[in-house]
């Protein structure tokens, strides 16, 4: 190597080095602003190993949980200052959005049965910064369809955010594998095995699945119906453990957040932890890994089929990853792609980007596919009501069938978030059921006023939460099951 190379590559590293730390002195200073942490970021529940989880039952799993939640009410809610007792704060005792004044903690694990014996078991997974509240309306269409429905609180979650500051992702992956037993222990080894995840959950079941195709001690699922799955996250997840270093400092331990939000929704943290960032980052690189091995051996050929519901478009996880990564790697296996397009009735066109005409022709390849390929889309350019557009793996052939389901006139599109809630969810839908009352109402919130009055920032608000078509989810959930809805669980 020459002089002059080594001189270009020396000062390379030393401009690598500036740019870096102009990051971390930048990353510090910005840290600085904004909110005080509060003792939910600073207090931090005790939970399970990895190897305590794997050496765990369901009993003792849940026996350590109540005693996490009575810490957090210990530490937390008895210890706050006089400033936070208010009734935007779930931590405080005399709030309406606290989680212990509900008939149901819905933070925690829960097992719903099913009238007489179970005809199969699924294991239902929350995603990031979430809660076993947000596959309830799920698990209750499995358990009605004659199931064992058992939804965990993975490790980190549903007491206090700073529960994801030191949580690793394989405590996660362990619990998911406690939760299968259990499955398994109650409904028994040759009942029919689901396994259902939402965004940060829907990798723990794609790595749990992928787990037991190599390793025959874990129960194999039948079925795999994902929500919004976190295959791929944004490129800066990457990057999060390396903008929270200045938190190595104590007094830049604010940096170990990427947002310190008031804390009003009663089942999902606001705030968030760059470890949380950071972890999902490591398990949605681990399972692509895995999937793309999988793949080159051939192995994928014994994996369950694989039924995913997923918006065209998503701000937290990435549509083309979970089509490329994903489905562009699956056999002609029985998989399929629910795909929900935009609202494209007329009154938004104006304010759409022009690149919203070919979005969908960008997420997927051309016919014939090895997944069967189902698009949620306006019949028309001047209608809100939508068809099912279905092309089927290895044809080219599309099948179109009217749903009796319409786009809100207000809404431009679904989210990451909106997709297993019903329109009448309590916390999340807009049109929420009266006959449940979480304190808050934040899908049916359409507010107007000035900027920077309310605790909630708008943006959350204007993010749709509910989905106006779960009741064709719930139709193709018992077409899994294989049963045609209304119809009595089979002995």
């Amino acid at each position: 190597m020459t002089p002059s190379v080594l001189k270009l590559i020396k000062r390379g590293a030393i401009l690598i080095a500036i740019v870096l730390v102009t990051l971390l002195v930048g990353r510090a200073w910005q840290s600085q602003q904004g909110a005080p942490l509060e003792p939910w970021h600073t207090y931090l529940p005790v939970e399970l190993s990895p190897s305590e989880i794997a050496a765990s039952d369901w009993n003792r799993y849940v026996k350590s949980e109540t005693a996490l939640f009575e810490d957090v009410r210990l530490h937390v809610t008895q210890t706050l200052p006089e400033n936070e007792r208010v009734p935007s704060n779930r931590y405080f005792a005399g709030s309406p959005v606290y989680p212990g004044r509900f008939a149901t903690d819905w933070n925690r694990s829960y097992v719903l049965e099913p009238i007489g014996t179970p005809v199969g078991a699924v294991v239902l997974l929350h995603g990031l910064t979430d809660s076993p509240y947000s596959l309830r309306h799920i698990a209750r269409r499995y358990q009605q369809d004659g199931f064992i429905a058992i939804a965990i609180r993975l490790p980190g979650h549903g007491t206090v955010p700073a529960g994801l500051a030191d949580v690793e992702w394989e405590a996660w992956s362990e619990a998911t594998r406690l939760a299968v037993r259990e499955a398994r222990r109650r409904a028994g080894a040759s009942a029919p095995l689901h396994i259902v995840g939402f965004s940060n959950g829907g990798a723990l079941a794609m790595k749990y699945a992928l787990d037991a195709l190599d390793d025959k001690s874990l129960a194999r699922p039948d079925r795999i119906v994902l929500f919004s799955p976190m295959i791929g996250v944004t490129s800066l997840a990457r990057f999060a453990g390396f903008f929270g270093l200045p938190a190595l400092l104590p007094r830049f331990a604010k940096a170990a957040w990427l947002g310190i939000v008031p804390e009003f929704n009663p089942f999902k943290y606001n705030s968030f932890p760059v470890n949380g960032a950071r972890q999902s980052s490591l398990l949605s690189r681990a399972l692509q890994r895995q999937i793309g091995e999988a793949a080159r051996a051939g192995r994928l050929a014994s994996l369950a089929p694989v039924l995913t519901f997923q918006s065209v478009v998503d701000f937290t996880v990435s549509t083309r990853a979970i089509v490329d990564a994903l489905y562009g790697q699956l056999p002609n296996n029985g998989s399929e792609l629910v795909l929900f397009d935009l609202n494209r009735t007329a009154s938004f066109g104006p304010l759409l980007p022009v690149t919203a005409d070919t979005l969908l022709n960008r997420q997927v390849p051309q016919p014939p596919r090895n997944y069967t390929l189902t698009i949620i889309t306006n019949r028309t350019a001047d209608s809100a009501q939508v068809v099912a557009r279905t092309t089927q793996a290895g044809t080219t052939d599309e099948r179109t069938i009217p749903l009796n389901l319409a786009y809100p006139s207000e809404v431009f599109s679904l989210s990451h978030l909106a997709l297993p809630f019903p329109m009448d969810d309590s916390l999340y839908g807009m049109h929420p059921d009266g006959r449940e009352d979480y304190g808050v109402h934040l899908g049916a919130l359409a507010a107007r006023g000035e900027r920077g009055l309310l605790v909630v920032s708008m943006d959350s608000l204007l993010r749709m939460s509910a989905n106006p078509f779960f009741p064709y989810v719930l139709e193709r959930i018992d077409e899994a099951i294989g049963r045609r809805p209304g119809l009595p669980a089979e002995k």
